[in-house]
């Protein structure tokens, strides 16, 4: 099963997560860069925690999802993916569980963190460095030898089931000094590097996510590259993956070109007029 949550808060008298059921012989399209799959695979082996580390759209969040389908199929693999989308509101109590007032009765509800432990997933905190500080600190149990986790409200400290894999990730070129992770948090955890992917795959990622031309998808690739040589020139973040998928798929469904790069790339990347002005250069010289 895959489940995503986005937090909860005391007013909530029930709480349902997404689920879906996880299928190890379909497991989400992924296409390795290096050897990534092989290092998430013996981490899982070993039980060591793992950060990946790369830019915004450049396929961490889909990796995770394909590694936990691949792995389930495994002895103690995962019983399902658990996502938290890290926001700066978001608190420990927020992970961990909480009590909710239902009718005349108060009742425990466990956090998606404590679910995880619980039932053997392996828990994705995307983008931790968004959360408050409390947050970082209470994984940092689970992140070492002792794989537990307390939870104080209940006097418990749970035992991670032998399924459990704690996964987070962050953005380093996007953070500001105030938002990084610090060494003590960093050094429990094996990490994988994300970059954008090298031309041909790239190209080759776009023509299957967009069910596009192979031409037209390495035309983007290439786009997707000379945008990303912008940054010298001041532009703030490179186009990421996802975006030329989204260029793509609108010119599947009969847009222009030049006309999805533009709403798809330079008006999602930039306010900048200058930055506008040469990303539009380069998708009148790269796009037919």
């Amino acid at each position: 099963m895959s489940v995503e949550l986005r937090g909860f808060d005391s007013r909530v008298q029930s709480f349902e997560p997404e689920i879906r059921r996880l299928d190890p012989a379909n497991p989400p399209y992924y296409l390795p860069v290096a050897d990534e799959v092989e290092i998430f695979q013996k981490a899982y082996l070993a039980r060591l925690p793992v950060l990946l580390k790369g830019p915004t759209g450049c396929g961490k969040t889909r990796f995770v999802e394909h590694m936990t389908h691949l792995l389930a199929g495994e002895p103690d693999g995962p019983t399902e993916l658990i996502t938290v989308a890290c926001h700066e509101d978001l608190a420990g109590s927020d992970l961990v569980g909480r009590y909710l007032i239902r009718g005349d009765e108060t009742a425990w509800i466990d956090g998606p963190l404590t679910q995880a432990v619980r039932r053997g997933a392996i828990c994705y905190l995307d983008e931790v460095v968004e959360a408050r500080k409390d947050t970082t600190v209470l994984i940092h149990p689970l992140s070492d030898y002792r794989r537990m986790l307390p939870v104080e409200k209940r006097g418990e400290v749970l035992q991670a089931h032998s399924g459990f894999l704690l996964v987070i990730s962050y953005n380093p070129g996007y953070q500001s000094v105030q938002k990084n992770l610090k060494p003590s948090t960093r050094q429990r955890f094996v990490t994988i590097e994300f970059t954008y992917p090298p031309l041909e795959k790239e190209a080759e990622i776009i023509a299957h996510e967009a069910a596009m031309a192979p031409e037209v998808a390495m035309q983007l690739a290439l786009l997707g590259q000379k945008v990303r040589h912008l940054k010298a020139a001041g532009l703030e973040e490179g186009v990421s993956t996802r975006l030329l998928i989204y260029a793509g798929q609108l010119i599947r469904h009969g847009i222009a070109p030049r006309r999805a790069a533009t709403v798809a790339v330079t008006w999602s990347l930039t306010d900048e007029p200058e930055a506008k002005r040469a990303i539009d250069e380069l998708v009148r010289a790269v796009l037919a």
